[in-house]
C-alpha cells in the first residue's frame, strides 16, 4: 500500500470523528430548545438536527455506520444520537437502523443504543416500541413510556440489550 494513501485515510477518518463529535456536542448545546415555548428556538433546534441528520446520511453512504473501530467509541455514540434526534427525517432513522443492526450482529456496535434508536424509529412510524425507551409524558408525576407491543416483557427485553428495568430508568427522571 501506498503511504501517502495510509496518511489521506487516516486523516479523513481523524477529521470524521472531530465531525462527529462536534455535531453531537451542538446537539448537547441545542438540545433544550426542542421543547421551547419560543418558535425560534425550536426552529434553531429543528434545522440543527436535520443538518445533522443530512450529515449524518452522507457519513452512511461514504463509511456504512460509524463504528467505534472506525471512528472511536465517543464519535460512534454521537453517531447514534444524531440519528436518535433525526425524528424529522425517518429516512435516515432507518437507514442508520438498518446499518447499526448489521453492526451489532457483527458485534461492532451497541446493542443498547440499538435498541433506542429502535424504538425511537418505531414511535416516529406510529408503531408500537419494543424496549419501553420512549416516554410519551408524565401521569401522576411519574414518566409513562409510549405503548410497547409487549408490556409485560418490556423488562426482560430490556435486560437483554443491557439497559436496567423501567421503574429504575424512570426513577431518574421523575417529578415526584
Amino acid at each position: 500500500m501506498d503511504l501517502t494513501w495510509e496518511l489521506r485515510v487516516a486523516h479523513d477518518v481523524a477529521a470524521l470523528t472531530a465531525e462527529l463529535t462536534d455535531m453531537a456536542a451542538a446537539d448537547h448545546q441545542l438540545a433544550v430548545r426542542a421543547n421551547s415555548d419560543d418558535p425560534a428556538e425550536q426552529l434553531s433546534w429543528r434545522r440543527s438536527t436535520a443538518r445533522h441528520g443530512d450529515r449524518l446520511n452522507e457519513i452512511m453512504d461514504q463509511y456504512g455506520w460509524p463504528t467505534a473501530e472506525l471512528v472511536g467509541e465517543e464519535a460512534a455514540r454521537a453517531a447514534w444520537l444524531i440519528a436518535q434526534h433525526a425524528d424529522r427525517q425517518l429516512d435516515v432513522q432507518r437507514r442508520a437502523l438498518q446499518l447499526m443492526q448489521q453492526a451489532v450482529s457483527a458485534g461492532s456496535a451497541n446493542p443498547r443504543e440499538l435498541a433506542f434508536l429502535h424504538d425511537r424509529t418505531l414511535v416516529n412510524e406510529g408503531r408500537k416500541q419494543v424496549y419501553g425507551t420512549q416516554i410519551a409524558g408524565v401521569k401522576d408525576g411519574a414518566p409513562v413510556p409510549w405503548p410497547c407491543e409487549e408490556p409485560e416483557r418490556m423488562d426482560e427485553l430490556r435486560a437483554e440489550v443491557g439497559i436496567e428495568p423501567f421503574a429504575e430508568y424512570v426513577a431518574r427522571f421523575s417529578l415526584a
